[in-house]
């Protein structure tokens, strides 16, 4: 069955951006929200740390920009930095007027935490289930305003795009029957792709499809060789890959070795709270040298705040039979949040007329090569916000800013990926083209493009990832799904072959150390452009 409707805005995602996007939209017109899964599956629900915002008396939204702008390791937009600093208290009153229950301090003011990279205290937070009481207070919302619609458990598999504008999406329902949807404006907020690695703290919806489908339909996206890898997933053979918050230690949890030692100040004068890049490589680096694991420990600390702080890490550490409070948790890096994606303005216009981006799956530029903890969900909610009403207006694409540069507008270093390319070509599948599991996929790129990157490993990623799509144009569900997932995960691994320094979550082995008069640019993929 195919059904076409007629609507004035549809988004795609259920998260953080989505829902506030679906909230200012409302008075507008009629608003369908595409959800991947259920409505608490996305990356807003699995944030457990909080949301940063400038609130304390010891800070301003200066203060929360030039932290930004420092863990961006010179590479922040700082434009976009300023409209999230300066708009963040605003929108996170606004939650709070809405029913967000944030965790209180004794003077009823919100209690604020301290994270990695940031100077002063300035994380509101829910317990260690921030992304969850967020969602909620945005989901009760929508559910009341009459005018929003969702759908569940559909896979958008096509942006329309006629004369040059976006008119709305294809998708796929629960049923497997093929939907369209026409719309004067079209969000993606579908958050980010930490799936498109084995390793990583993302939910399986994480598949990266929103970049995917911004690109296949002409739309520039930038800056995906920067991906943040997390310091301190649990790292239990047998268990899942959950998130251990970084709060943690901002609480003063320690990381130590296999021989119980404290290591971080001899990799960063910040310790235990340096900026998330340096941490994960100094765990892998520490673990290499002592011969063991890497262990987070909080047995100094009292064990009842620890659980009254963190009382869903504690019960995921119960259930395989750790203690939060008393146990060393092994911990080591897993992918966790792309810096990179489609590329937009400040109010989430991308590069095609009518189609609009934000929270994870855009790029703006403001996290530059390294997020800053606990910016991620504030980003959603500003961004959302200003998507919305940049969508009442007549539609508009959004012109290349001067800090970007196409890949193919490279020169020498376009010719350099061509021939790493070709100096991989005898160990390519036969010219037939080879299709990848999913799995492979994600195998290869946490082996190959992960945290520690080098030029030989990502050109036979990228030689592997150009022969593993299917020949045919995707019909299926499943196919679309391979599809976005190759698409994007080539697109990493390109561009991490492309850039030849090591800035932010961005580490070439081979290239140690930060270049900026080479390098100091947001580099754009558009289709068709190598």
């Amino acid at each position: 069955m195919h059904t076409t409707q007629v609507l004035d805005y549809v988004i795609v995602g259920g998260g953080v951006a989505g829902l506030r996007a679906a909230i200012g939209l409302a008075p507008a017109g009629r608003v369908l929200v595409l959800t991947k899964a259920e409505p608490a599956e996305s990356n807003t629900g699995y944030a457990q740390g909080g949301i940063a915002a400038a609130f304390g008396d010891d800070d301003t939204p200066q203060l929360h920009g030039a932290d930004t702008i420092r863990a961006g390791d010179g590479l922040c937009d700082e434009a976009a930095v300023a409209v999230l600093v300066e708009n963040g208290p605003r929108y996170v009153r606004e939650l709070i007027d809405w029913g967000a229950r944030f965790d209180r301090g004794a003077d009823g003011r919100p209690a604020l935490g301290r994270e990695a990279a940031h100077s002063v205290r300035r994380v509101l937070h829910a317990g260690d289930a921030t992304g969850r009481e967020i969602g909620r207070a945005l989901w009760e919302r929508v559910r009341t305003t009459a005018s929003v619609r969702t759908v569940d458990h559909a896979l958008v598999t096509e942006v329309l795009v006629e004369d040059g504008r976006a008119c709305g999406v294809r998708y796929f329902d629960a049923a497997g029957d093929a939907h369209e949807v026409r719309a004067t404006a079209t969000l993606l907020a579908t958050g980010g792709a930490g799936q498109v690695f084995s390793d990583t703290t993302n939910p399986a919806v994480a598949t990266g499809d929103g970049i995917a489908l911004a690109f296949h339909a002409g739309a520039r996206v930038a800056d995906l060789e920067f991906v943040q890898f997390h310091p301190t997933a649990l790292n239990r053979a047998g268990a899942p890959r959950f998130l251990i918050s970084e709060a943690l230690r901002g609480e003063g949890a320690r990381l130590v070795n296999a021989h119980g030692e404290p290591f971080m100040l001899r990799y960063h004068p910040d310790g235990d709270l340096a900026p998330r890049d340096v941490v994960a490589r100094s765990i892998v680096r520490e673990s290499e040298a002592s011969g063991g694991l890497v262990f987070l420990t909080l047995a100094h600390l009292d064990p009842a705040y620890v659980v009254h702080r963190f009382p869903t890490i504690a019960a995921m550490c119960a259930q395989i039979g750790l203690d939060l409070a008393g146990d060393p948790i092994p911990v080591g890096p897993a992918a966790h949040y792309i810096m990179g994606g489609v590329d937009t303005d400040e109010w989430a216009r991308t590069s095609v007329a009518g189609l609009f981006a934000a929270g994870e799956v855009a790029c703006t530029g403001l996290h530059g090569a390294n997020r800053l903890a606990s910016n991620s969900l504030l980003e959603g909610l500003v961004f959302g916000a200003r998507a919305a009403q940049a969508m009442t207006e007549a539609p508009a694409a959004a012109p290349m800013k001067a800090d970007r540069v196409e890949a193919g507008a490279l020169g020498l270093r376009a010719a350099h990926l061509r021939d790493a390319l070709q100096a991989q070509s005898p160990e390519l599948p036969a010219p037939s083209r080879q299709l990848l599991a999913p799995d492979e996929v994600r195998a290869l790129m946490w082996r190959d493009a992960g945290l520690f990157r080098e030029r030989d490993g990502l050109a036979r990623a990228v030689a592997a990832l150009e022969g593993a799509t299917a020949p045919a144009p995707p019909v299926t569900a499943e196919q679309y799904r391979q599809r976005n997932l190759v698409t994007v995960a080539r697109l990493i691994a390109r561009a991490a072959l492309r850039r030849e320094e090591s800035r932010g979550g961005h580490f070439r082995a081979d290239f140690p150390q930060r270049d900026d008069a080479r390098w100091k640019n947001h580099v754009v993929d558009v289709r068709g452009v190598l």
